[in-house]
């Protein structure tokens, strides 16, 4: 939802909101801007009582210079020196109200006088009877906040109840959110699942009660053979073990076996009401049934309640059930033929954006394999035609057709926000000349990575591959883009494929195209927020790093003089230009 507040002696603030993220904007005049030291942050939260500054996270060196890893600040003595800023601490469906208040004076001195500016803000409901209901895990094993409260250490290392205190700090719902999506199966109705990994326990465990109550379960797991000398075939063998251990009849399993070059990499559920088996909802995203996708890594489910949708999804769980294409030991011919079969029999479920303008209002699913890269095409298109912003995640690098288009870019191009699981360096195995994208084409790049000793006030992390749950993708495996979010008509597009070559013409696949959607946009975008500002600061620390320490160039610290951060509020600069995005918003509640 979005919000703004009455204009106060020269300001005005902005909010977005999503289910337990809420990013804000303030608007300030010249005058309102002299003098300015930062704002001090007050929450009010009606239900639960209370009211209180948040927590600060720089200090001013004046004041506090030689913070360490027991300091903890106030907004109220060491503001908030940010015309953006976002509270990633509220809960789902929630009153607040907030307080602005503008700050003067020396470090030492506080001038308090000005009035605060309040703005009245609410979240999303965690599970609601609207069309979408968007479930993000936390994704930030490598934080302060879970070394301060788990002390780094794997879930499965610490003793009960802190254990499971560490599984649900990090899951965020997510798994309650699949269960959910599970238990409202009746008997006589049926459940369709399609998924890449099937090693999550108590999901299998949740599908193998509803089987027993009388729900009709039927599943598809990728069962390819790709074993070679080092490993054994992954994740067929992990994907057995686990529906041996939990008792699923062989009968309700298809093992997607054919095309074992390729992957089955769907993570979607069917559910079909009653005897006629109506297909009314979907669970889909980018979300491994695994312990790491659920509660390591970046992650993302999203339900939907829209037949015919789930129609659409339906039809491609059976074309799947057949396990189509062509088979290893075959004629060469008979290969070809039926992988050509595959492609035309998945491309005639539906339509798909040829195009930017032919994205339609509403929701519309795109699965894979197909023969062209035209959806791709269509994807990049997106990102680079945005009018104001754009915003993409990014498993497994840039794409090189998509950094040619973003190279094209200039100052005057929209934002584009790119969060990548790796950084975007040359490949010493290539003989192309390396290009990077940077300010100079208005993008910005943020990508995984955490603090490997203590910075200032900041402790030593940990990150996912560290605690054992994942081993590939340590940090950003969810896969989506926001095109201009904040606008009157976003475009989300989210699912399991990677915006990649393979992803569109191998792997089986699926994605949603979501047209016109504000909600789902906020949701999207203030979860964005929070993890692409999460890793950007945590990739800045990386990258100025010398002999293991950051470079002391005061950037950990507040300004003591007004201009020494407003500055970078200028017309024209990346801060302003963000500050612009939420005043020029529409849809205001």
């Amino acid at each position: 939802m979005r919000f703004k507040s009455a204009k106060h002696g020269g300001f005005q603030v902005f909010a977005v909101s999503g289910i337990n993220t809420i990013s804000f904007a303030i608007q300030a005049s010249e005058a309102a801007r002299k003098g300015l030291l930062g704002f001090a942050v007050e929450r009010l939260d009606p239900k639960e009582k209370q009211r209180y500054f948040m927590p600060g996270f720089k200090v001013f060196p004046s004041v506090i210079p030689h913070p360490d890893e027991e300091t903890q600040v106030s907004t109220f003595e060491h503001p908030v020196q940010s015309l953006v800023w976002d509270d990633f601490t509220a809960k789902p469906g929630r009153r607040y109200e907030y307080f602005f208040y503008p700050l003067r004076g020396q470090p030492k001195n506080l001038d308090r006088s000005a009035k605060p500016i309040p703005i009245h803000v609410k979240t999303e409901p965690l599970f609601g009877k609207l069309e979408h209901d968007v479930f993000f895990n936390r994704g930030v094993a490598s934080s302060q906040a879970y070394a301060r409260k788990f002390q780094n250490l794997p879930p499965d290392q610490l003793l009960p109840p802190k254990d499971q205190e560490a599984l649900d700090w990090l899951s965020r719902d997510l798994d309650d959110a699949i269960l959910k999506f599970i238990h409202q199966a009746k008997k006589g109705d049926g459940l369709l699942g399609c998924f890449y990994e099937f090693r999550y326990e108590p999901v299998a465990l949740a599908l193998k009660e509803a089987i027993d109550r009388g729900v009709d379960v039927r599943l598809i797991l990728d069962g390819k053979v790709n074993a070679t000398a080092d490993s054994p075939s992954f994740p067929r063998e992990d994907n057995k073990k686990m529906v041996a251990a939990t008792k699923i009849p062989e009968d309700r399993i298809v093992w997607r076996e054919a095309r074992a070059s390729n992957i089955q990499h769907n993570k979607f559920m069917v559910l079909e009401k009653g005897k006629t088996r109506k297909p009314t909802e979907v669970w889909t995203g980018s979300t491994n049934l695994s312990l790491g996708g659920i509660h390591g890594q970046t992650n993302v489910g999203h339900w939907v309640r829209n037949p015919d949708l789930a129609v659409r999804f339906d039809a491609y769980w059976h074309l799947l059930s057949t396990d189509p294409g062509g088979k290893k030991g075959e004629p060469t011919a008979d290969v070809r033929r039926e992988n050509t079969a595959l492609l035309a029999a998945v491309e005639a479920l539906g339509l798909v954006p040829p195009s930017v303008e032919g994205v339609l209002p509403g929701v519309t699913p795109v699965f894979s394999p197909r023969s062209q890269l035209a959806i791709l095409d269509t994807y990049f298109a997106l990102v680079d035609t945005a009018a104001d912003l754009a915003c993409i995640t990014l498993a497994f690098g840039i794409n090189k057709e998509f950094k040619e288009k973003l190279l094209a870019h200039d100052a005057t191009s929209p934002i584009t926000f790119l969060l990548l699981e790796k950084k975007d360096v040359p490949n010493p195995q290539s003989a192309e000349v390396f290009v990077a994208i940077n300010a100079s084409n208005n993008a910005y790049q943020a990508w995984g990575s955490f603090l490997r000793e203590p910075v200032y006030q900041w402790t030593k992390e940990t990150n996912a591959g560290l605690l054992g749950l994942n081993h590939h993708v340590s940090y950003v495996h969810s896969k989506f883009l926001l095109r201009d979010p904040l606008g009157a008509d976003p475009i989300v597009v989210t699912g399991s494929a990677n915006f990649s070559d393979a992803s569109t013409k191998s792997n089986d696949e699926n994605m949603l195209v979501i047209r016109g959607d504000l909600r789902v946009a906020d949701i999207y975008f203030t979860e964005f927020n929070r993890i692409f500002n999460h890793y950007y600061f945590r990739s800045v620390v990386e990258a100025t790093t010398n002999g293991g320490h950051p470079s002391d160039d005061g950037n950990l610290f507040l300004k003591e003089k007004p201009e020494e951060w407003l500055v970078k509020y200028q017309p024209g600069k990346l801060r302003q230009k963000r500050v612009d995005l939420y005043v020029k918003m529409q849809g205001f509640v």
